[in-house]
């Protein structure tokens, strides 16, 4: 079952590397235009619904596979995809039927985040995952999530696959040198749908 799982990891990366142009950009080339986004909603998410001066409307619940969710006076609202202040003038929307005036706050207590917005490590790290994209997360905040590289990781021949502008661009980074060697100078920002690949080393 480990060797069946490192390969389907190790098929996800080979797709990522085709979609590339197939060589390395500079990390000022790779970077999204405009400011670090907002969180985004996505199923497995869990929110904290308060309707101000109506506790009995007010709720704390998962958003489900389908994206939606469902709270008094207001069933399959679609969550998946929004912004949680999007979310709560919806909501208020909703609600001014039978409510006057309704005020809403949506809270995000429980992340996941959309799959396409996750950020996937791949190959040669201790516990290869997907992680929720968290605001301002760097490329150490993730290899603490993962628990560092293996012994057969080329940490300095890892790359950075990200989608800018409709295109998919790949770019290096250097693991060993951030992480054995602690060169804060090689952590860099990290942004939705990244995946991080690190390679086996070449004995």
């Amino acid at each position: 079952m480990k060797l069946l799982g490192k390969l389907m990891i190790w098929i996800v990366a080979a797709g990522m590397l085709a979609a590339c142009s197939g060589r390395y950009v500079s990390m000022d080339d790779a970077m999204p235009e405009g400011d670090q986004p907002s969180y985004v909603i996505g199923p497995g998410d869990t929110l904290s619904i308060f309707v101000w001066g109506n506790p009995d409307l007010s709720a704390t619940v998962p958003v489900r596979p389908d994206g939606r969710f469902t709270v008094p006076l207001v069933e399959d609202l679609v969550a998946s995809g929004r912004s949680p202040t999007e979310l709560a003038r919806e909501l208020e929307a909703r609600l001014s039927k039978y409510v006057k005036n309704p005020v809403v706050s949506v809270v995000v207590t429980g992340f996941v985040g959309r799959y396409s917005e996750q950020i996937r490590v791949v190959g040669e790290a201790a516990e290869p995952k997907m992680l929720p994209f968290r605001e301002n997360m760097t490329l150490l905040d993730v290899m603490i999530e993962v628990g560092g590289l293996t012994e057969f990781a080329a940490g300095n021949r890892a790359s950075i696959v990200r989608t800018v502008g409709g295109e998919q661009k790949q770019f290096r980074v250097y693991l060993d040198d951030l992480i054995k060697d602690g060169d804060i100078t090689k952590n860099v920002k990290l942004y939705p749908g990244d995946v991080l690949i690190i390679p086996e080393a070449w004995f």
